[in-house]
């Protein structure tokens, strides 16, 4: 009996689902692969309808077999999610209400879009929200002259304007200590790094990152690599830390698992939901580009993901508090000896590509 029409769609589609689940399974950094660890809210979301329309267009072994291939597709996509909603328990845990506020710790981060000129939108999002800490990423000279206004009320900090859309400025109220722009892998992509002191006297290390993206034709390599560089460096540190930054990596993927076992970081949004933050015009295609990872020195006060600013990316901040019982009440994930082999390939492999 010849497949009809409509079963023959439902196939293409349920076998372009099925691929599209398995293809980030193989550990290449070649940039097609990468892209599929992305939308995965959008993959799972999408199998349910092609499985119902596979199965009332036919029951032939070609369907049965596709519809048994989705239903897998779908427990691997929800395997990979599920940590990202409500129904996960959150590793971070929660601030208590009455925490002192000289102990917290506000940092807003945002990536403008280069291209962006709506200045006023982000200026009236900071004065409303008022952090302590503001990491701008994509920002030109055309940016570091509109927010020039916020260095009256955060004196600390850095510009690092580039107009190839890599360009970052930190803004803190708080006093900052061996303040460094690096450039980890790549001699164009900067980094920032900064011991910040609380008002209560204590001291963390913070840092400011967003490393080069993949995308067809472009390799995962070179942020593979600067975000292993980073946790590397926590690790060896040791101490209170935040890491902030558009990571160009979303929050499930292995890349950014590996850099949270070596680093030994928390994710607030396990168990509290995924927070997407790219692409703020595309309702249906977003996906959480824009992070927060932190030490067990601290205690999760407040997450949101703020207002539109006229850029591709949402905003979002985070309140942060030391707590002397937070180190007995979380535990970050560890890196083993798998972890710690891939993390040593990413590197190599990173200053190949940058060298190339």
């Amino acid at each position: 009996m010849p497949v009809s029409t409509l079963s023959l769609v439902a196939q293409i589609l349920a076998a372009l689902l099925v691929a599209a689940t398995l293809l980030p399974f193989w550990r290449s950094r070649a940039g097609l692969v990468r892209t599929f660890d992305f939308p995965r809210f959008q993959i799972a979301s999408a199998i349910l309808p092609v499985l119902v329309l596979l199965m009332a267009a036919g029951h032939d072994a070609v369907s049965l077999a596709l519809g048994a291939g989705l239903l897998a597709a779908l427990g691997l996509q929800l395997r990979h999610i599920l940590p990202f909603t409500r129904l996960a328990r959150p590793t971070a845990k929660a601030a208590p209400a009455d925490a002192a506020r000289e102990r917290r710790i506000a940092i807003l981060i945002v990536n403008v879009l280069q291209s962006n000129r709506a200045y006023d939108r982000l200026l009236r999002v900071v004065e409303r929200h008022d952090p302590d800490m503001v990491l701008a990423l994509e920002t030109d000279a055309g940016w570091r002259d509109a927010l020039s206004p916020l260095r009256a009320r955060y004196p600390h900090g850095v510009d690092q304007a580039q107009d190839n859309t890599y360009g970052l400025m930190l803004y803190s109220r708080l006093p900052l200590d061996d303040l460094r722009v690096r450039f980890l892998i790549e001699d164009d992509v900067p980094s920032v790094r900064a011991g910040v002191t609380l008002p209560s006297g204590e001291r963390f290390t913070f840092h400011g990152v967003h490393p080069r993206p993949p995308h067809p034709g472009n390799s995962s390599a070179t942020r593979d690599g600067e975000l292993v560089l980073v946790a590397r460096e926590v690790a060896r540190e040791g101490g209170a830390t935040v890491v902030a930054g558009d990571l160009n990596d979303v929050a499930w993927s292995r890349t950014t698992g590996l850099f949270q076992a070596i680093g030994g970081l928390l994710d607030p949004r396990v168990g509290r939901g995924a927070y997407p933050t790219f692409h703020a015009g595309w309702p249906i295609l977003r996906w959480p580009l824009d992070h927060v990872f932190f030490s067990e020195h601290f205690l999760l006060a407040r997450l949101e993901r703020l207002e539109h600013v006229g850029s591709d990316h949402f905003p979002i901040l985070i309140e942060l508090c030391r707590d002397a019982r937070a180190e007995a009440v979380q535990e970050p994930p560890a890196a083993d000896a798998d972890d710690r082999r891939e993390a040593a390939e990413a590197v190599s492999e990173a200053r190949e590509a940058a060298r190339s």
